[in-house]
């Protein structure tokens, strides 16, 4: 009798030369009956253990064995019963048994995960299994299906040629962006549409002028006549989306900007801002505006000739709440620094023929000397007055870059100064409350320094 308990480990035929090679050493070999599963027990030289450990080797065919599933408890193994590989199995020598339980390195990943998988899935005999594929051929041949694997994947796919009928059905069903304006522009044209369904063409089209060669391709095929002639509606609803289709189309698009300009669009544009409008109208016609005159000396000079500073002065006189004020004051702004930017890549580099002629086409666009002239050296002051931080903010920059031509006049005004001295004070309140929560890069920070920046101008 060995003292303590044995150990077994279910092993494949292959392997049994493996662990005798590893035992070499150990006596002695207890065999069973080869109808019990053929197992070789090789003793333990350890002493102090109830059970020895032993390598099993199983030479019986385990197809038509019941496997059991083991678990993290010692179970009893009946003789009929096989056990997964890596199964952790003893001859328990007290009662004559053996018993089965899960290996260490199942036990180290066994998780309760697992545990709840393995008692939902269902286990069959291989007796089971049998019966079951019998049953599925016994369907197949009452119900007439004897084809090949071949053909029953083949009679769940479509024919070729069928598919490309289809696709050439699709094809034609497909329109291009193309075809989509141009069946808009007919709708929008024709005498059967309502203002409804003129304002839902216009949105459809503004979408699609986004795209450079959408916007050309309506330049070609008369959309932006058609878009004009929106602007001159006695319907503001109708302006208000005709301008913003213009505004869209013109946008960082030299060759629509050439159109637009030679089509008459920028007088169009400052005949509706001249008129009475609502605010949303006129909103959107200074957002065509200044998307035409964007990095476009040549529409830029064509504004100031024809009194666009003019018009624009009289609507920010008019506007009380500031919001045209900012986008008009912006719209300078934005001028004055391409035009400053153009001249100092002149002097700072070689010129090629094509920046020699921007740089032509900017000295014509006496944009500075206009300002003076129409009183905007006292006009942008006014935007200091309001509350809005970011109103403020593109005033004092605009002030900035107006001061080559309005130094004299900003001196002179006493109401700039005291508003200067005011806004510093509180700016220097607002960043110093930031500083004490700990936020550096304050916002405030950056009006403090343009206003210092024009007080020095102005010394």
């Amino acid at each position: 009798m060995f003292a303590g308990t044995v150990g077994v480990f279910l092993g494949f035929k292959a392997r049994e030369e493996t662990f005798k090679g590893q035992f070499s050493t150990c006596q002695p070999i207890v065999s069973e009956k080869q109808s019990e599963g053929a197992l070789t027990v090789v003793e333990n030289t350890e002493e102090g253990d109830e059970e020895e450990e032993v390598t099993v080797v199983d030479d019986n065919d385990e197809e038509d064995l019941e496997v059991v599933q083991p678990t993290e408890q010692w179970q009893t193994l009946k003789p009929d019963q096989a056990v997964p590989p890596g199964s952790h199995v003893r001859l328990n020598l007290q009662t004559g048994e053996r018993e089965v339980r899960l290996g260490e390195e199942q036990l180290k990943y066994w998780t309760q995960e697992h545990r709840e998988k393995e008692e939902t899935q269902s286990s069959f005999s291989p007796d089971e299994l049998k019966r079951a594929m019998k049953k599925i051929k016994e369907d197949l041949s009452l119900s007439g299906k004897d084809t090949s694997p071949q053909e029953s994947v083949i009679s769940k796919y479509r024919p070729l040629e069928e598919l490309k009928k289809d696709m050439a059905q699709l094809d034609m069903l497909v329109e291009t962006d193309v075809q989509i304006m141009r069946r808009l522009l007919d709708q929008f044209n024709s005498s059967n549409s309502t203002t409804e369904q003129r304002l839902g063409i216009l949105l459809e089209l503004e979408y699609m002028v986004h795209q450079v060669d959408n916007a050309q391709n309506l330049c070609s095929m008369g959309g932006l006549q058609v878009v004009l002639e929106g602007l001159n509606s006695s319907d503001f609803r109708l302006q208000e989306n005709s301008a913003f289709v213009l505004g869209s189309a013109v946008s960082s698009n030299p060759v629509v900007q050439v159109k637009a300009v030679e089509s008459g669009a920028l007088q169009t544009l400052l005949t509706t801002l001249a008129t009475v409008q609502p605010l949303n109208v006129k909103k959107k016609v200074l957002f065509a505006v200044a998307s035409l005159l964007r990095h476009f000396p040549y529409a830029q000079h064509h504004f100031l000739s024809h009194g666009g500073l003019q018009v624009l002065s009289e609507l920010f006189r008019a506007d009380g709440g500031g919001v045209l004020r900012t986008r008009i004051v912006t719209m300078l702004y934005d001028m004055i620094s391409e035009k400053e930017l153009i001249s100092q890549a002149g002097l700072d580099s070689v010129l090629d023929a094509s920046h020699e002629e921007r740089v032509r086409q900017y000295s014509k666009v006496s944009l500075q000397g206009h300002l003076l002239e129409k009183g905007w050296c006292s006009l942008v002051p006014q935007l200091l007055e309001s509350t809005e931080h970011d109103y403020r903010e593109k005033g004092l920059r605009a002030l900035l870059a107006m001061a080559p031509v309005c130094l004299d006049q900003y001196r002179s005004d006493s109401a700039l100064l005291d508003s200067l001295l005011s806004l510093k004070d509180q700016y220097q309140e607002m960043v110093q409350s930031e500083m004490i929560l700990g936020e550096e890069n304050s916002y405030f920070a950056e009006i403090v320094e343009l206003i210092d920046a024009l007080q020095v101008k102005m010394k």
